[in-house]
């Protein structure tokens, strides 16, 4: 038996068919189609969830690399420098301060405003994408104009065109009459990200370093001692922030690289610093990275489930087929033959149920929207019935309609989905690997079977 193809052959013929019609085959594939798909679901809402939040803050407010410590009449020449190099996308110079706003409610409410260049949503793609201004435009041309997140505007009961106060609260006293000023509103945007929707606004650049300048009289270290010298006079403005987005996150070391080179050309090293995204958000990002790790273990030990039954169903394959084993075994094969027949059962078993899995999963998870409305759907008739019924009989129903996601307590439209290619990959394998070595390690007793003991008495 010198050929080998007769090996898969009687491996499939016993999948397939079985003794006595055996159902375990059938339902050793249906447990890996299962946990391959609850696992490709699973992490793909969670990836549409952590993905969502991770892009909003990169491209809203941290960025993949910033760059602090540039003096203002370095920034411009040092950003067309710095957008020179392959693999940086845009380099946007921003100011930050903190404020207090009144609208049309008494109270005022605390927030940040960014100032960034009238064009910003031109000079950063990735800002224009994630901002959605639901009201009005960004128009920052004016500097008396203002865009608020639609969650501040709401709070402040303030639309397009109303006017709110605004006191800022950086580099000065709270009572320095000339930080408090008044500006238009000219739109109103919705990143979808709550914190900055209720936090954040956006004015000129020019307008935020105007607000944000520390008076010369006033205290400029930590040490009581130490004020600004007498001779200086006006005021003394602090240096923006250069926003650097990437084609490709991933890459930030290497670019990194290359922008401290230019930064030591040009003689900037003191007093400047260049920050990745990997250290700006290093706790947030890490704890998604174990929830998420958590996740795959927790839905992975499916996988564990479905192997110990596989395993018990090809050992009892193999006490059933003893007559058949020591048959071939009589006949001319050897122990790895015979046994690679059951690890073949193995391999069909998870190749099969791996790849149900996975095409189920990734139609779920491509249209999960659709997917939960019919789950929504489909209870609400329940309930309807239900409500019907009781009313019938003289009850009184009280159950309303039922929301996986609702809108009104949870802060999205819909629920998101992401597919990372790699992680599918990896879930297809864990599938077809526990059957795999559930099959290996049961074909074990193939060894044991001596033909002429099985066949002594047939």
């Amino acid at each position: 038996m010198k050929s080998k193809r007769w090996i898969g052959f009687v491996a499939a013929r016993y999948v397939s068919r079985g003794r006595g019609a055996s159902p375990s085959p059938v339902f050793s594939v249906l447990g890996i189609a299962t946990g391959v798909l609850a696992l490709t679901v699973i992490i793909a809402v969670m990836n549409g969830f952590q993905l969502g939040f991770i892009e909003s803050i990169l491209e809203i407010s941290s960025c993949h690399l910033r760059l602090e410590g540039i003096q203002p009449d370095e920034a411009a020449g040092l950003s067309e420098k710095l957008s020179s190099i392959p693999g940086v996308l845009s380099v946007l110079p921003f100011r930050e301060l903190n404020v207090l706003l009144r609208g049309n409610m008494a109270s005022p409410r605390g927030a940040l405003i960014r100032g960034v260049p009238a064009n910003a949503l031109e000079m950063d793609p990735g800002l224009a994408e994630k901002l959605e201004i639901e009201e009005g435009f960004f128009d920052l041309d004016d500097p008396a104009n203002i865009v608020l997140g639609a969650e501040l505007a709401r709070f402040l009961s303030v639309r397009v065109g109303d006017e709110v106060n605004l006191l800022s609260i950086t580099g000065g006293f709270a009572d320095d009459t000339d930080r408090n000023q008044v500006y238009s509103i000219a739109g109103i945007f919705r990143s979808g990200f709550y914190e900055y929707d209720l936090g954040w606004g956006f004015v000129n650049i020019e307008t935020a370093a105007e607000l944000s300048n520390i008076p010369a009289d006033l205290k400029v270290s930590e040490e009581p001692s130490a004020e600004v010298p007498e001779n200086i006079k006006g005021d003394v403005q602090p240096p923006p922030v250069l926003g650097i987005k990437l084609k490709n996150r991933w890459q930030d070391r290497q670019i990194m690289y290359e922008m401290e080179k230019i930064l030591a050309e040009r003689l900037l090293g003191e007093g400047v610093t260049l920050t990745s995204w990997r250290e700006y958000n290093r706790a947030f990002f890490g704890a998604l990275r174990t929830e998420k790790l958590m996740m795959f273990i927790l839905v992975g030990l499916i996988f564990i489930v479905v192997g110990l039954n596989i395993f018990q169903a090809q050992r009892r394959a193999v006490l059933e087929r003893r007559e058949e084993i020591g048959l071939l075994r009589a006949i001319g094969a050897s122990d790895t033959a015979v046994r690679l027949i059951f690890v073949w059962d193995g391999i069909i078993i998870g190749f099969t149920g791996a790849s149900l899995g996975l095409v189920l999963g990734l139609f779920v998870a491509f249209h999960i929207p659709a997917f939960f409305s019919f789950l929504e759907g489909a209870v609400n008739v329940f309930i309807s019935l239900a409500n019907t019924l009781v009313n019938d009989l003289g009850g009184n129903a009280g159950a309303g309609e039922f929301a996986v996601f609702s809108p009104q307590i949870f802060y999205i439209k819909e629920i998101p989905s992401r597919v990372i290619p790699q992680e599918m990959v990896l879930i297809f394998l864990f599938g077809f690997f526990s059957a795999l070595l559930a099959a290996w390690f049961a074909s074990g007793k193939v060894s044991g079977t001596k033909p002429a003991e099985v066949l002594r008495y047939e």
